[in-house]
C-alpha cells in the first residue's frame, strides 16, 4: 500500500485508539464491589473450565491482582500476592503465599499477612520483600488504617530456619511511616514501598509512590535499622503530569551481559545503571526509564531522551500491570513478575469464580544498546514442552497464505518462529504522525494488506477462522530512500471471540531491530492468554481472549502472511505444553 493510501486511513486512527483506550481505562485495581467481595462461596471452580490456564500462575478461586514480595529464601522462590478470599472481585485483601523450586510448579500455604491489627485492619495491600544482611527476610507493606489512610508496616518471619516461611509476625512498631500534616503526604495516596537498598553511608533506603495534584513522586525514606524510618526532603524522582505512582520498582541492571545484579549493588555508571520503574494509576500500564542513581543526593536521572510519564517506554504494551521483581541470587538474574486481569465481564468473573493470572515469570536485562530493557520466559518453562513439531521450516508464504500447525496442543503451546523478508526497498513509507503503535495496530488490522505485513501467527483460532488472536509484524520505511525502516508488532484481538461483550483492543508495540536479519517472535498460548514476544523480547504483549468455539482440541495455530510481497519462514517449532502443577 503507498503512503498516500495509507494517509487517507490515518484520520480514523485517533476515534480508534480512544475507544480502546476508554476500555482499558476503566480497570483500576481497587473498584471496590460491596455486595460482590464479600460472597462467601467455598466451591472451587472446576480445573477443566475452559479459560483457566494450564501453566499460568492462578489461585484455584476468588480475585488475585498484584505479585508481592518475590524472592528466593533457602532454594526456596517465594510468591505473595493480592488475594481476596471471599470472592473473584476486588476486596478483603490479603497476602496469600505460594512456593516453588522452579519457578513454574507451586504450592499455596496459609496467607502470610491479613488484616488483624488497627495500621492494617481496613486491607493488607502491596509492598515487597529485602533480604537483610543477616540473611533474614522482612515484608514492607502497605496497611489501611481505621480511617482508611494509607501507612506502611513490617513483618517478619516466625521461624527463619523454616524455609518456606510458613508463619509472619507483625511488629507492634507498626506503622513505621505515615502520613502526617508536617510531611505533606496524600493520606489516600502513600502506598507499595519497594524492595530497600543499603546506601554508602550503611543506611536504607526505600521508595513509596504518592502524588500531589497530578505530580507522580517516588518518596524516598531512609533508616539505620530499618525500625525508625525519616522521609528525605526531596523524593528520588517525580512527574509534574503523570497523577498517581503505583508499585514503583527501583534497581540496578549491568551494561556487561544479561546477570542481574543485587537490589544494592554499587558501581561506576559505565557499568552500572538503574531502572525507575511505576504503575501509572491514569493508564493501567507499567512505564521505566534507564538513568544514573546519584547515590549522594539521593536522586534519580533519566538518561537523555527518557521521561517518566505515558511516553516512557513499557514492560508490557498489552494487559500487564502492578509488576514487581526480584534478584535471584542462585541463578545470577534478576526475575519479572506482572499482573494480568481479565477482559470479560465482571458478571463472568463471579460465574467463573476467579479473575486474574500472573504472567510468565521473565528474566529481564539492559539491552547493549543501554536504551531498553530486554525479558524473556524463564526457562524453566522449557521443562513443560512435550512433542516437538517442526513442519515449517524454509517455508516460503505467499501474499495471502496461510500454512497450518498441525500436531500441537495448540490451545496450549510455545511457538517459536524465525521470518525473513527480501526486497525491503518495496517497503511502504510511514506516515511521520503515526507515533503511536497502537494507533497503527488497532486501524490497520489483519485485514489490511500492506507491502511487508501484516505476517505472523493466527493463535487460538477456529478451524474456519471465525475467531482467531493474530500477532504479526509490519514493516515500513522510515522515509522514501532513507534506507531506515520501522517495524511494528500487534496482538490484535478484534476477531479473537464471537462473544461481543469482552475487551476487545488491539496493542501495539514498537521493536527495535534491523529487518535486513531475520525477525523471531515467540508466543506462549494458555487458553485465554497470549504472551508474545518480538524481536528476541524487545518488545512484549499479553492478551487476553475468550474464544467460544476456538477452545480445547478446537484450538488451531496458524502461520500467515496477508502482505503483498512473500516472506520466508525460515524456522517455526512448536511444543504441546504440559500443565504446571498448581495446587
Amino acid at each position: 500500500m503507498t503512503r498516500e493510501v495509507f494517509s487517507n486511513i490515518g484520520l480514523s486512527l485517533l476515534f480508534t485508539l480512544l475507544i480502546g483506550n476508554y476500555v482499558v481505562d476503566l480497570e483500576a485495581s481497587h473498584h471496590v464491589y460491596e455486595r460482590l467481595s464479600q460472597s462467601t462461596n467455598t466451591e472451587s471452580p472446576s480445573v477443566n473450565q475452559r479459560y483457566r490456564t494450564g501453566f499460568h500462575f492462578q489461585p484455584p478461586k476468588n480475585w488475585m491482582n498484584d505479585p508481592n514480595g518475590p524472592m528466593i529464601y533457602k532454594g526456596i522462590y517465594h510468591l505473595f500476592y493480592q488475594w481476596n478470599p471471599k470472592g473473584a472481585v476486588w476486596g478483603n485483601i490479603v497476602w496469600a503465599h505460594s512456593t516453588s523450586t522452579d519457578l513454574i510448579n507451586w504450592e499455596p500455604h496459609p496467607p502470610a499477612i491479613f488484616p488483624s491489627e488497627p495500621f492494617d485492619i481496613n486491607g493488607c495491600w502491596s509492598g515487597s520483600v529485602t533480604i537483610l544482611p543477616n540473611g533474614k527476610p522482612v515484608i514492607l507493606y502497605t496497611g489501611i488504617d481505621p480511617k482508611n489512610q494509607q501507612v506502611q508496616n513490617i513483618a517478619e518471619p516466625k521461624n527463619i530456619s523454616d524455609p518456606y516461611l510458613r508463619e509472619w509476625t507483625k511488629s507492634t512498631l507498626n506503622p513505621l511511616m505515615a502520613p502526617d500534616a508536617v510531611n505533606g503526604i496524600n493520606a489516600s495516596s502513600f502506598r507499595d514501598p519497594t524492595t530497600a537498598w543499603l546506601g554508602q553511608d550503611k543506611k536504607w533506603r526505600v521508595i513509596i509512590g504518592s502524588k500531589i495534584n497530578r505530580r507522580g513522586l517516588a518518596i524516598t525514606y531512609t533508616s539505620k535499622d530499618f525500625l525508625k524510618w525519616e522521609k528525605s526532603p526531596e523524593p528520588l524522582h517525580y512527574d509534574d503530569g503523570s497523577g498517581m505512582w503505583e508499585c514503583p520498582d527501583f534497581f540496578p541492571v549491568t551494561r556487561s551481559g544479561s546477570k542481574g545484579v543485587e537490589t544494592s549493588s554499587f558501581g561506576e555508571p559505565n557499568e552500572i545503571k538503574h531502572v525507575l520503574k511505576v504503575s501509572l494509576d491514569d493508564t493501567k500500564h507499567d512505564y521505566y526509564t534507564i538513568g544514573t542513581y546519584d547515590r549522594v543526593k539521593d536522586k534519580f536521572v533519566p538518561d537523555s531522551g527518557f521521561k517518566m510519564d505515558g511516553t516512557a517506554p513499557r514492560y508490557d504494551y498489552g494487559k500487564y500491570y502492578a509488576s514487581k521483581t526480584f534478584y535471584d541470587s542462585a541463578k545470577s538474574r534478576r526475575i519479572l513478575w506482572g499482573w494480568t486481569n481479565e477482559s470479560s465481564s465482571v458478571d463472568d468473573d463471579v460465574e467463573k469464580g476467579w479473575s486474574g493470572i500472573q504472567t510468565i515469570p521473565r528474566k529481564i536485562w539492559l539491552d547493549r544498546s543501554g536504551k531498553q530493557l530486554i525479558q524473556w520466559p524463564v526457562r524453566e518453562v522449557k521443562g513443560l514442552r512435550t512433542k516437538e513439531v517442526k513442519n515449517l521450516r524454509n517455508e516460503v508464504l505467499k501474499s495471502g497464505s496461510r500454512l497450518e500447525v498441525s500436531g500441537v496442543t495448540a490451545a496450549q503451546a510455545d511457538v517459536e518462529v524465525l521470518f525473513k523478508v527480501r526486497g525491503l526497498e518495496k517497503a511502504d513509507v510511514i506516515d511521520p504522525s503515526w507515533t503511536d503503535p497502537q494507533l497503527i495496530c488497532s486501524q490497520m488490522n489483519v485485514s489490511v494488506k500492506s507491502s511487508f505485513g501484516p505476517f505472523g501467527l493466527m493463535v487460538l483460532a477456529s478451524k474456519n477462522l471465525e475467531e482467531y488472536t493474530s500477532v504479526y509484524f509490519r514493516i515500513f520505511k522510515a522515509r522514501q530512500n532513507s534506507g531506515k525502516f520501522v517495524v511494528v508488532m500487534c496482538s490484535d484481538q478484534s476477531r479473537s471471540s464471537l462473544e461481543e461483550d469482552n475487551d476487545k483492543t488491539t496493542y501495539g508495540a514498537f521493536v527495535d531491530i534491523n529487518p535486513y536479519k531475520p525477525i523471531p517472535l515467540r508466543a506462549l498460548i494458555d487458553h485465554s492468554v497470549v504472551e508474545s514476544f518480538g524481536g528476541k523480547g524487545r518488545a512484549c504483549i499479553t492478551s487476553r481472549v475468550y474464544p467460544k468455539l476456538a477452545i480445547g482440541k478446537s484450538s488451531h495455530l496458524f502461520a500467515f502472511n496477508y502482505g503483498s510481497q512473500s516472506v520466508d519462514v525460515l524456522n517455526l517449532n512448536a511444543w504441546s505444553m504440559n500443565s504446571a502443577q498448581i495446587s
